[in-house]
């Protein structure tokens, strides 16, 4: 990533929002928007040239959707972050973004701060979610409480992949899960392979999904 400035691609439909958007970022002297774009496929155009380290993108737009963006932004590129930046709360497009490879999920009533911090948290590695976000996958998995038994049958997990996993979800880093766990470096990606093989995952921001929405662990 950048040394320097940090610079952010922003995709909205609605010119205000982008204005909205920009005039928070614009006050901190960390930030560079570098584009704007008015739908996936504009931003898919003008991605070469901007070189952006974050993506920030709403999912509802003409032409092309946040979430085919995202996914065609993902065949090319695995390390640029993308902040979902949505009035959607429904958790079928919450799942549908993180899946796509998006590093994290927050609503557009969230405040300046907020923004900040999601904005730090998946630039760091981690992934984000709002609150709400939050409140509203592990609502979704209540709802359906024999998941965990029913796919724990059908996409089985051994006990070390549950443990890598559980920590991945506590946002450990890859050093961290070695010495928590007494494991080698290569043995952590060999299991974090595994788990996105067996998880039909595209990446970690879809293993925190996975686990959340089955309800795998008491303390997420």
């Amino acid at each position: 990533m950048s040394q320097d400035k940090l610079k952010i691609l922003l995709v909205d439909d609605h010119k205000m929002i982008r204005e909205g958007i920009k005039t928070f970022l614009d006050d901190n002297t960390s930030y560079e928007i570098v584009a704007e774009a008015a739908d996936g496929k504009e931003a898919l155009e003008s991605y070469t040239n901007a070189q952006p380290d974050v993506v920030i993108a709403d999912i509802l737009m003409p032409e092309m959707t946040g979430i085919e963006m995202t996914e065609k932004i993902r065949e090319y590129d695995a390390e640029v972050k993308i902040l979902a930046l949505t009035m959607l709360s429904e958790s079928h497009h919450i799942k549908q973004m993180m899946k796509a490879g998006a590093n994290g999920y927050l609503l557009k009533n969230c405040t300046e701060e907020e923004l900040y911090e999601a904005i730090s948290a998946v630039v760091a590695g981690k992934t984000y979610y709002s609150h709400e976000v939050t409140d509203i996958i592990v609502h979704d998995s209540n709802k359906r409480p024999d998941v965990k038994q029913r796919l724990s049958l059908e996409i089985p997990l051994t006990s070390r992949e549950q443990e890598v996993l559980h920590l991945i979800c506590k946002e450990y880093t890859n050093a961290e899960i070695s010495e928590e766990l007494f494991i080698g470096m290569r043995t952590v990606d060999a299991h974090k392979r595994n788990l996105l093989e067996k998880t039909g995952c595209k990446n970690v921001a879809g293993l925190v999904v996975y686990a959340i929405e089955r309800d795998l662990f008491d303390d997420l």
